[in-house]
C-alpha cells in the first residue's frame, strides 16, 4: 500500500470527540488552538441538523472551544448543498428545527406544503403526528424523500431519543419510499465540507467516535481516519466492522501532537 501524504486538513465530528453531554473532553481546547495557530482548514463536523452554525458556534464558546463559523458543517448544510445543486430555487416541506430551515432559506428554497418539490426531514425534538402524515402524503403524491442524517437515536441526559433515522424507517414503512441521507456516512457530507475549506482527501483527515457514520464516511471520502475512543464506540465493538480506522486512540488529546 503507498504511504499516505501528510496531513494538511482536519475533519472532526463534535459529540463524542470534542465534546460530552455538553462538557469538553480533555484536550479539545489544545486541539483546535492549535490547528487555529498553525493555520490548517479544519471542519468541526455533526449529523444533527437541529442548530445553526451560529448556534453551535455559541453553544461550543460557552464551554471555552472556539470554532469560527466558516469551520462548522452540520448535515443541514450539506442537504441544502445537496438540493441546491439538485433543483436550484426549489420548494420543501420541511420537518425540523432552525438549523435545516435557515440553511434551506439561505439557499433560495421555498417552504411550503402545496406540492413541494421535497419533503425534507431532518432532526426536531418535537415530532407531531400531524406533520408526519402531511409528509407521507406529500411523498405519495410525488414530492421526493429527503433526510438529513441516518442516525436512528441521539444523545440526552436522560437516554437515548429517537432520532431522523428512526422517523424516517416509519415514513418508509408507510410510503414505500426510501429516503437519500445527505449527511454521515454518505461521503458527500466529507467531500461538500472538503470542498468548503478547499482541501482535498488525499491530505485531510477524519477524527470520529463511531465506526459506522464517521469512520465510514472518511474512508469512503478517501481520508485517513482516526477513532477515538471517547464517544458511542467501545475497544470491545472495533472488530464487529468488516473495515478498520486507520489508527485507534484513547481520545482527541493523543491528536494534538500530529497536527
Amino acid at each position: 500500500m503507498a504511504e499516505r501524504k501528510p496531513i494538511e486538513s482536519w475533519l472532526t465530528d463534535m459529540d463524542g470527540v470534542l465534546i460530552h453531554e455538553g462538557v469538553p473532553i480533555p484536550g479539545a481546547d489544545a486541539f483546535l488552538k492549535k490547528l487555529r495557530e498553525a493555520g490548517l482548514p479544519f471542519l468541526v463536523l455533526t449529523n444533527n441538523s437541529i442548530y445553526t452554525p451560529r448556534d453551535l458556534h455559541a453553544r461550543l464558546a460557552r464551554m471555552g472551544l472556539e470554532v469560527p463559523l466558516e469551520n462548522i458543517w452540520t448535515s443541514a448544510l450539506a442537504t441544502a448543498q445537496f438540493l441546491d445543486d439538485q433543483r436550484p430555487g426549489g420548494t420543501a416541506y420541511v420537518i425540523g428545527e432552525a438549523g435545516l430551515t435557515t440553511a434551506l432559506h439561505d439557499i433560495g428554497y421555498v417552504l411550503t406544503d402545496h406540492a413541494p418539490d421535497y419533503v425534507v426531514l431532518g432532526e426536531t425534538r418535537t415530532y407531531s403526528f400531524e406533520a408526519l402524515t402531511k409528509a407521507i402524503r406529500l411523498i405519495n403524491g410525488g414530492a421526493r424523500f429527503i433526510c438529513t442524517n441516518p442516525d436512528e437515536t441521539g444523545p440526552s441526559t436522560e437516554g437515548p431519543l429517537p432520532a431522523t433515522g428512526s422517523v424516517a424507517a416509519l415514513i418508509t414503512k408507510a410510503t414505500g419510499k426510501e429516503p437519500y441521507f445527505a449527511g454521515k456516512p454518505n461521503p458527500l457530507m466529507m467531500r461538500t465540507g472538503l470542498n468548503a475549506i478547499g482541501a482535498h482527501s488525499e491530505t485531510s483527515a477524519m477524527i470520529g467516535d463511531r465506526m459506522d457514520t464517521d469512520v465510514l464516511a472518511g474512508l469512503e471520502a478517501g481520508m485517513e481516519t482516526f477513532l477515538v475512543l471517547t464517544g458511542l464506540t467501545g475497544p470491545g465493538d472495533i472488530d464487529r466492522y468488516p473495515f478498520r480506522p486507520s489508527t485507534v486512540v484513547d481520545s482527541i488529546a493523543d491528536l494534538v501532537d500530529r497536527i
